[in-house]
């Protein structure tokens, strides 16, 4: 059970702080530059720093890090949503500090995220996975009807994505051979269309403007003590990674995408994080079907053929939900907008840090990996694809 000032504090969080931070979005929007914070709503920015660092002040001085794991990684969110939004309406900001000047949040934030084993801020499973509804409502940082779209497509599709990455985890015991892996095959691909469904229904009802005006802010980068951490990224969690590479279109001994794993363990919470390891040193279904390119006519040959087929429609699909997050949502929630402003070479634009150029470079590779793109310039497995199908005429 979480202690009683902690329980105060998520009251604060779920109540009087999304009413501020939705009440300075509304000044903010009404600008001409919406993207302006500047001498804008500064008595609203003063009341939630103070309030914040007097409820954070009271859970640092009662040593709140011994409460179990699930109410410590609940709390370490709402910190992280107070820092977070202290670094949306720039009462921190990283570029013009060598620390944060949040100390009580970053002392408190530091000492849960060191002994839970996660990063020192909020992650996107705060806000999605493992975000408690108190008679229907969750937490979120404003109450604009935007942002609720957001995270509840966004939550949907990360379920979706965990659904596929378990159907083919349980193939691993079986083989690939097994009458059963067909059927998990199956369940794979109608997660898969889910995603691809959620997506379109996002592309379609999420306010361009109010998202990355008023949402997309609160997943910048900001200093927890000395260090400043990149913002919660809907991928920071291990079933779209586990997907990657069980179905083979990903190698964890590539070192591009090694890297972005390396990154991102710390953003997930302990047991996605052993799951993506045990992932990382498995042979993959793909290699494995590969293995039987020569020897596939034994006692029982139509395994190959069914089994195959039913592999190569999932790589299929899973490089559908790739080019559709890279063409649709990128392009229509992020670059567009920046471009539109002239805001694409801004420092701060993207949640984890590096230029929009950079960062729209990193995912088209990305998604190329995971459509086993024709580009000599990656390692895709473009090549071992087509020797797959090729074996089915």
């Amino acid at each position: 059970m979480s202690t009683n000032n902690a329980q105060i504090f998520d009251q604060w969080i779920r109540e009087d702080f999304k009413a501020i931070n939705t009440d300075l979005e509304e000044l903010y929007f009404k600008q001409e530059d919406k993207s302006n914070v500047t001498g804008v709503g500064d008595n609203l920015k003063q009341e939630l720093l103070n309030k914040g660092n007097e409820l954070i002040d009271h859970l640092l001085l009662e040593g709140n890090t011994d409460e179990g794991f699930d109410p410590g990684f609940d709390l370490l969110g709402n910190v992280g949503f107070f820092m977070a939004a202290c670094r949306r309406h720039e009462l921190t900001e990283p570029s013009r500090e060598t620390k944060s000047p949040l100390r009580s949040a970053s002392a408190l934030a530091m000492q849960l995220g060191a002994s839970l084993g996660v990063i020192p801020r909020f992650a996107s499973a705060h806000l999605e996975t493992h975000n408690r509804a108190l008679d229907g409502e969750y937490k979120s940082f404003t109450s604009l009807a935007d942002e609720k779209s957001f995270l509840d497509y966004n939550t949907r599709g990360v379920f979706a994505f965990i659904r596929a990455s378990q159907s083919l985890l349980h193939i691993l015991p079986l083989g690939i051979s097994h009458p059963i892996t067909f059927d998990l095959l199956q369940a794979t691909k109608a997660a898969l269309r889910d995603v691809i469904e959620n997506n379109e229904n996002l592309f379609n009802d999420l306010n361009t403007d109010r998202f990355f005006y008023c949402v997309r802010p609160y997943y910048k980068p900001h200093r927890v003590g000395l260090h400043e951490y990149r913002g919660a990224n809907a991928g920071d969690f291990a079933g779209i990674n586990v997907i990657d590479l069980l179905l083979g279109l990903c190698r964890a001994d590539d070192p591009y995408y090694s890297q972005l794993l390396v990154d991102k363990f710390l953003f997930m919470r302990p047991e996605d994080q052993l799951v993506l390891r045990d992932c990382m040193r498995r042979t993959s279904l793909m290699n494995s079907f590969l293995s039987h390119l020569d020897n596939h006519s034994g006692a029982n040959p139509s395994w190959y053929e069914k089994n195959l087929t039913a592999f190569l429609e999932v790589c299929e699909l899973h490089g559908a939900t790739a080019i559709q997050h890279h063409e649709q949502l990128v392009k229509k929630f992020i670059e567009v907008p920046a471009d539109s402003d002239d805001l694409s070479s801004k420092a701060d634009l993207t949640a984890s840090g590096p230029p929009l150029s950079v960062l729209l470079k990193g995912l088209r590779k990305l998604c190329d990996l995971r459509a086993a793109a024709d580009n000599k310039e990656i390692p895709s497995r473009y090549d071992d694809v087509k020797r797959l199908r090729d074996s089915l005429t």
